[in-house]
C-alpha cells in the first residue's frame, strides 16, 4: 500500500484523458492517481494507448517518465505498452504489486516481457478481459450472418449488375452456433445468439453452466462437436494450450457449408488449414477480426478470397472503450484494496 492512509500510488503509463483520470479518482477515491500528460504520446485514435511511435521522448523527458513509472505501486497500464519496459520497471520497483493492461490479450504481453518468478509473484496482472465483449459478440453476430445471407454473393451480384433467379438464404434461428471458449466475450456471444433464436453451443474446462448456452462441450470434444454444428465463433486467448486449436483435424471434421467467425486471437485458428477448407468448400465463409500475424501480410490468400471477410483487428475499437477500462480499473483498485479478489486477473503459468 502507498502509505499509512491505506492510499495507493497509481500510475498512469499510457495515455488516458484527463477527464478519465478524474473519474478514477471519483470512483476511487483511496487512489492517488499520478500522470503527466506532456510525456504521454499522443493518441492517433481510440484507444491507440502506445501512442504515435513517430513521437519520441527527448532523454530529460524520458528520464522523468521512467521515474514516475518506477514510483507506482500500481500501474495503469504497461508503459508504452511495451514489454521491455515493464520488465525494466518492474526490476526497478521493488514496491510494484499490480498492473493492469488495457488490452484483453494482456497476458501475451506480460509473457513477452519475460518476467522472472519473483516478478509474477510479486505482481498482480489483470487485463480489460470482458470490456469488449459487447463489441466483439455483435462482430460475432455479424460475422455468422454475413455468411448465412450469403453476402459474398449478394456483393459480386451487385458488382456485376447481376438479377440472379432467387435463392434462400439460412435462418438465424434454424442454425447452431459453436462459441469456442465461454469467458467474457463468449459468454456475450452466446447470449447474443440465444436471444435472435440460434441453438448455442459452447466449450468449457469447468463444466459451469453459462447462460443462453443449450449444450456444452468439453474442450477435448471439440473435433467431434464440429460436425454437428453450422457455425464456429472463436473468442479464445493466445495461448500454448490454444495455438492452432481450430486446425487440420478440426476443419476436417466440420459440417459442410460451416461459417468460421474469429474474434478472439489469431493463433487459435491454423490460416493454412482454413484456407484449404475455404477452397474445397467445407467451409463457406470466414469473418476474421484477427490474425497469426497483423498486419496481415499482403500476400496472404486471406486477402483475396472470395469467401473472407477481413477485419484489420478492429471489430473492439469503441469511443467508449476508454472508459469503460478505466472504470474496470478503478473497479479493481477497490477490490484490491479491500483485498477482495481482481477481476480478469493473468495466469503466469499459461499467461492468460
Amino acid at each position: 500500500m502507498a502509505d499509512t492512509e491505506n492510499r495507493l500510488r497509481a500510475v498512469v503509463a499510457v495515455p488516458l484523458a484527463e477527464e478519465l483520470c478524474r473519474l478514477v479518482e471519483e470512483l476511487e477515491p483511496r487512489l492517488e492517481v499520478v500522470r503527466d500528460h506532456a510525456l504521454e504520446k499522443p493518441m492517433r485514435g481510440p484507444a491507440d494507448w502506445s501512442g504515435d511511435p513517430a513521437h519520441v521522448r527527448t532523454p530529460v523527458e524520458q528520464l522523468a517518465f521512467d521515474r514516475m513509472v518506477d514510483s507506482a505501486d500500481v500501474l495503469f497500464g504497461i508503459p508504452d505498452v511495451d514489454p521491455a519496459a515493464l520488465a525494466r520497471t518492474a526490476a526497478a520497483n521493488p514496491r510494484l504489486r499490480w498492473v493492469m493492461t488495457t488490452a484483453a490479450g494482456g497476458g501475451g504481453q506480460v509473457k513477452d516481457a519475460g518476467l522472472d518468478r519473483e516478478a509474477l509473484d510479486r505482481i498482480a496482472f489483470t487485463t480489460s478481459a470482458g470490456v469488449h465483449g459487447g463489441p466483439l459478440a455483435e462482430f460475432a453476430v455479424f460475422g455468422v450472418l454475413a455468411g448465412a445471407k450469403g453476402l459474398p454473393r449478394l456483393l459480386d451480384d451487385q458488382r456485376t449488375r447481376t438479377w440472379p433467379g432467387r435463392w434462400q438464404m439460412r435462418q438465424l434461428d434454424e442454425l447452431t452456433v459453436l462459441v469456442v471458449g465461454l469467458g467474457g466475450i463468449g459468454a456475450e456471444c452466446a447470449r447474443r445468439f440465444h436471444a435472435l433464436g440460434a441453438r448455442v453451443w459452447g466449450t468449457t474446462r469447468t463444466g459451469e453452466p453459462v447462460e443462453g448456452v443449450d449444450r456444452l462441450v468439453p474442450i477435448e470434444e471439440l473435433a467431434e462437436a464440429v460436425a454437428d454444428v453450422d457455425a464456429i465463433v472463436v473468442t479464445l486467448p493466445g495461448t500454448e494450450h490454444t495455438h492452432h486449436l481450430v486446425g487440420e483435424r478440426v476443419l476436417a471434421n466440420v459440417r459442410p457449408g460451416a461459417i468460421v467467425v474469429n474474434v478472439g486471437r489469431g493463433t487459435v485458428v491454423d490460416e493454412a488449414s482454413l484456407v484449404a477448407a475455404l477452397d474445397d468448400g467445407r467451409v463457406a465463409f470466414a469473418a476474421l477480426d484477427v490474425f497469426e500475424a497483423e498486419p496481415l501480410s499482403t500476400d496472404s490468400p486471406l486477402w483475396s478470397h472470395p469467401n473472407v471477410l477481413v477485419s484489420p483487428h478492429t471489430a473492439a475499437l469503441n469511443d467508449a472503450e476508454e472508459e469503460r477500462i478505466a472504470r474496470r480499473f478503478a473497479e479493481n483498485a477497490t477490490r484490491f484494496l479491500d483485498g477482495r479478489p481482481m477481476r480478469a486477473v493473468v495466469d503466469t503459468v499459461e499467461f492468460y
